[in-house]
Order: structure tokens, then C-alpha cells, then sequence
């Protein structure tokens, strides 16, 4: 039997090449899907919170919003006259990669759960829930 470091992150392999591929197919590239699906479920959101939902880090957001806000994906704006904190929301072409990266991702996880019954699903997904939170930062350590 194989460690269970090992199966989570060929498991992470197998599917984010998957999903990197298909995302290239339709002009996406790498760390634009999720910051694409986090405007679609949150709507409007600044920089450090997208970085936090995507677990990447702000720089690199920052690099991405760059090169998304170029492509016309999304759109950077002030709040309530603060110039320190730009706010980030999808445009209308934004949001229609977003809906397809959306339909990219149940096929991936349809396929990736694909041989096994609802209940064993839910389990697996239980059991990942519980070995993220195990391996988040807290406290300190996460600063």
C-alpha cells in the first residue's frame, strides 16, 4: 500500500493536469481557474482574500490579476476612496470563463469519484476535509 503523502499528491497531479489542460484549451493559464471560480462564489473580493481562498500567495495573485486584468477577465477598483486596498471583480467575459472553467470542474470531479457510490463519496470527502484542516496553518505558523 502506498503512504498516503504519496496518493494525495499523485491524486493532486492526476487531476490538476486534467484541469490545466482543459483550462489552456479554452486560454486559461495556470492559477487563473481558481481565482476565476473565487470571483464567481464570492463575487467582489480584494487581493489577500483571494489569495487566502486560492492558498497561493498574494505576490503571486497580484501577477496574475496583472495579466487577467490585461486578457480583459477582470476588473480592479478603489472602495470608499481606499487607495490601499484594490477590489477585484469579473467582467462579463471573466465570467463566462468562469462558468465554463465551473462546468471544467464537476466534469473533473465526476470524473475522479466516478467508481465510487454516494456514500463513499461523502466519505472520502469528510476524510479530505479533515486531513486539510490537520495540515492548516493555525495561529503562528500561519502568519
Amino acid at each position: 500500500m502506498e503512504s498516503l503523502h504519496y496518493l494525495l499528491m499523485k491524486t493532486h497531479a492526476h487531476i490538476n493536469r486534467l484541469i490545466l489542460s482543459q483550462a489552456a484549451a479554452i486560454g486559461l493559464s495556470p492559477g487563473q481557474p481558481k481565482i476565476l471560480e473565487c470571483l464567481l462564489l464570492h463575487g467582489e473580493c480584494n487581493q489577500k482574500a483571494i489569495a487566502e481562498n486560492c492558498e497561493i500567495e498574494q505576490a503571486t495573485v497580484g501577477s496574475i490579476l496583472s495579466r487577467m486584468e490585461r486578457d480583459g477577465l477582470v476588473c480592479r477598483s478603489q472602495r470608499d476612496g481606499n487607495r490601499r486596498s484594490l477590489y477585484v471583480s469579473l467582467t462579463p467575459q471573466g465570467r463566462d470563463l468562469a462558468q465554463q472553467m465551473e462546468e471544467i470542474f464537476r466534469q473533473a470531479d465526476a470524473q475522479a469519484s466516478g467508481r465510487l457510490t454516494p456514500q463513499e463519496l461523502a466519505q472520502l470527502t469528510a476524510l479530505l476535509e479533515t486531513v486539510c484542516a490537520s495540515l492548516a496553518p493555525t495561529g503562528k505558523e500561519a502568519e
